[in-house]
């Protein structure tokens, strides 16, 4: 009898991940945040990226984040910026201050309207009337990499799938060199996703989103809200264990391994996982796949305590 063929998941197959972290909203937060990126920045990640809501105190939480990612750490910062809220000249000063402080990477956004996830996109006095307005300029102001959002079940406000190929393709015309997806959690999802695309003709990276559960009741609530769906065997898993922290945790490893390791197996070569600032299910599901801390490169003539460190870039 022939030996079966070696699973790439066990085979050695280089995984590339990224990491999302959010702006932190208080001192706790801004530890957990920390404690998070330190625990993660040794597994050398592609990059980091750093949501962004439309709104003054958001955005500036944004940029101090950024900024401190660009001063203290190896990692390299992808800003979210979204085309809600804002004019296009404060925008493109957005571009221009992000290019000033060493961020080289956009994930650009159309964005959620102020007034609910559900209402419907109006675009601000002078504002961008598409993402791929908003990828142009980005272009033309700096040499930005830009990554770009899709949705592999569909944007909820959207009347087709096709319809939200043809806005991907208009996003990578405009110079997007990879889309990152909305999470989803039945990969036969994301298989069917990249056929529709690849037949559309479009061809850069699709990035799968990865969202380890924490919490299950939570994920569901916020996946209804983005258009993702909650399979019944998913439900099935975490059922019984809202008084069972310890259980659930072990659980929720076992059913993010069981997607990525699926994904990988089928040749997927990279991974952006939605971290919620946390990072012990993210380094084991990484751990698991491959990957293995480093220690962080340090100039020579650094003399700074962690985790004060320079960029290498």
């Amino acid at each position: 009898m022939a030996a079966k063929p070696v699973p790439l998941s066990r085979a050695g197959t280089r995984v590339q991940v990224s990491f999302e972290f959010f702006p932190p909203k208080s001192a706790e937060m801004e530890a957990n945040l920390w404690e998070a990126a330190t625990r993660l920045e040794p597994l050398n990640p592609a990059f980091v990226s750093v949501t962004y809501g439309a709104g003054g105190s958001t955005r500036e939480r944004t940029h101090a984040l950024l900024e401190r990612l660009v001063r203290e750490t190896t990692m390299k910062p992808a800003a979210h910026l979204t085309c809600v809220g804002a004019s296009k000249d404060e925008i493109r000063a957005t571009l221009r201050a992000y290019r000033g402080a060493d961020v080289r990477h956009i994930v650009a956004l159309r964005g959620d309207p102020p007034t609910g996830f559900d209402a419907p996109y109006e675009a601000a006095p002078d504002g961008y009337q598409s993402t791929a307005d908003l990828v142009a300029d980005a272009r033309r102001i700096a040499d930005f990499e830009v990554s770009v959002g899709t949705y592999p079940e569909q944007h909820p406000q959207s009347p087709t799938l096709l319809h939200d190929i043809e806005i991907l393709r208009q996003k990578i015309d405009a110079g997007a060199t990879r889309a990152i997806t909305q999470f989803f959690f039945d990969n036969s999802v994301y298989f069917r996703f990249l056929d529709v695309a690849a037949a559309a003709g479009i061809h850069v990276p699709i990035v799968p989103g990865i969202f380890p559960v924490q919490n299950f009741k939570q994920t569901a609530n916020f996946a209804r809200r983005t258009g993702a769906s909650v399979p019944q065997w998913l439900a099935d898993r975490f059922e019984g264990l809202e008084d069972d922290p310890a259980t659930r945790r072990l659980v929720a490893a076992a059913v993010c391994a069981e997607q990525v390791i699926d994904l990988i197996d089928h040749g997927v070569e990279e991974l952006h996982f939605y971290t919620m600032n946390r990072a012990d299910l993210v380094f084991a599901i990484c751990h698991l796949v491959g990957l293995r801390a480093r220690p962080v490169a340090i100039e020579p003539d650094e003399q700074e305590p962690l985790p004060l460190r320079r960029r290498a870039w």
